[in-house]
């Protein structure tokens, strides 16, 4: 499980540095073996360990294709799916095509969320969360089904 928020710096080759403690994890499951694509409704980029990935691609892969919504989930999703792979510094390389979309330049912010992570430009996570925090409380309290019975 991954978890926590992390800051981190990309230097000017892209290369993100994978906080130590998750690069034996991260090794030991997938070999260094990672894909990064793009989040489809925020402007931020999803991380996978490749084995995660895979599951993902094939329930991706069988959504009904004459659907527009599903195709336009694959196109995304699986379209900009690069696979990646931490180096001996325990380092990535995030592509160009990836760092624009996200708005990635230096101060980025990793956030574990389980299965995943999710990697946002700084400023861009700061305001997204002061945004979320300050919707008003009858639009944070309309919950989902799959919430309703969820305790914390």
């Amino acid at each position: 499980m991954f978890r926590g928020l992390n800051s981190i710096n990309l230097d000017p080759k892209g290369r993100l540095a994978i906080p130590s403690r998750y690069r034996q994890p991260l090794l030991d499951m997938c070999q260094g073996q990672l894909i990064i694509t793009i989040d489809t409704e925020q402007r931020c980029l999803l991380l996978y360990p490749l084995p995660i990935w895979l599951e993902i691609e094939k329930k991706l892969a069988n959504l009904p294709s004459f659907e527009i919504q599903s195709r336009r989930i694959q196109r995304l999703l699986i379209g900009h799916a690069t696979e990646v792979e931490l180096d001996s510094a325990g380092r990535i390389v995030v592509p160009p095509a990836l760092r624009e979309y996200a708005g990635l330049d230096k101060a980025v912010d990793l956030i574990g969320q389980g299965n995943k992570f999710e990697l946002w430009s700084h400023d861009h996570w700061q305001a997204s969360r002061k945004e979320w925090l300050a919707e008003p409380a009858e639009t944070r309290l309309v919950l989902p089904d799959a919430l309703k019975n969820l305790s914390l």
